[in-house]
């Protein structure tokens, strides 16, 4: 499953069904998946971590 392992963000579903399109051709729900990366965490094992908490852990390395 596509999930964060140090925040948890997962699939989000985005949107409604209203009809910016036409009267014939209504929008419908899109899912968004997380931008995940192979990352080793801080525990020391390998796993998928989020763009956003990949950035926390290089500048928290390198500080």
């Amino acid at each position: 499953m596509k999930v964060c392992e140090i925040c948890g963000k997962g699939t989000m579903m985005v949107g409604h069904r209203v009809k910016l399109r036409g009267h014939y051709n209504p929008t419908v729900k899109k899912r968004k998946y997380p931008n995940l990366q192979k990352a080793t965490l801080p525990s020391g094992k390998k796993g998928l971590v989020c763009a956003k908490c990949l950035k926390k852990l290089t500048t928290r390395a390198v500080v």
